[in-house]
């Protein structure tokens, strides 16, 4: 398959599933073992957090006047403060992470466990007067801080671990799920920014052109999604994604025990 046609594939994964609890690295890691990809060779490393700071501008785009008015806000600050723990868990994790938890068993456990807390978070905290995302508290923001690193695990999903984080702590469905959005933000282009350190030297200019293919479809995929996504959480429940994590992670499984026979 061409370089190019992966790269708009992983690119529309990545738009499609990076806000939803549906875990984007999962998704990404799996599509690229289909796709017959090295997801270590650094190119490709550089590749799949360079999509994701795409993903991101989608957020900027759909919410362009809420960030700058929370710019000169408080909430900037918790989300800094929110931030901290992803940073330290993430430089001590990150290498060992990657070396023993990025395969299809470990991203399906994640799957289907995680559905199950979606399912159980969701009935035990979820709450329709639950604090607007002007009145998250610094408490608030450091506990959905530690709640996101449990997002490091492939499958988890940073969407769903921030969520259910807002959840638990006493945010409404809608600023659980804005406030994941904003806090995405940093968070993936601080990861990116560190890879980039790493890997940059191996880049070349036909990695560039692919970089470039994946973000534009990133982008345009995660746009679609954003909007609808906080008016869907808004109004119902989860159990949706939960169904779709629990039937791809068995369906994972399936085809890796399979595939060892």
């Amino acid at each position: 398959m061409p370089v190019d046609l992966q790269a708009v594939i992983l690119g529309i994964i990545e738009g499609l599933t990076e806000f939803l609890p549906v875990s984007s690295t999962g998704h990404l890691l799996l599509a690229m073992k289909f796709l017959h990809i090295d997801d270590q060779q650094p190119s490709w490393e550089i590749f799949l957090y360079g999509i994701q700071v795409a993903a991101v501008l989608a957020i900027v785009i759909a919410f362009g006047k809420r960030i700058w008015r929370f710019l000169f806000s408080p909430l900037l600050f918790k989300l800094i403060v929110a931030l901290l723990p992803a940073v330290v868990v993430g430089l001590l994790f990150d290498k060992p992470v990657e070396e023993h938890l990025h395969n299809p068993p470990s991203i399906a456990i994640a799957l289907v466990l995680g559905a199950a807390l979606m399912v159980l978070i969701e009935r035990r905290w979820r709450d329709e007067s639950g604090n607007p995302i002007e009145a998250v508290t610094w408490m608030q923001a450091l506990w959905i801080g530690v709640a996101q690193c449990v997002s490091i695990i492939p499958g988890t999903s940073r969407a769903m671990a921030t969520i259910l984080g807002g959840l638990i702590v006493g945010l409404s469905p809608a600023a659980a799920v804005e406030f994941s959005f904003y806090l995405a933000a940093p968070t993936i282009l601080g990861a990116t920014i560190l890879k980039l350190h790493h890997y940059a030297s191996a880049m070349t200019p036909g990695d560039e052109k692919t970089l470039a293919i994946g973000s534009l479809f990133a982008l345009v995929s995660a746009a679609i999604v954003v909007r609808w996504f906080l008016h869907f959480v808004a109004r119902r429940r989860m159990t949706p994604f939960a169904i779709y994590r629990a039937a791809l992670g068995v369906a994972v499984g399936i085809w890796w025990i399979a595939g060892r026979g």
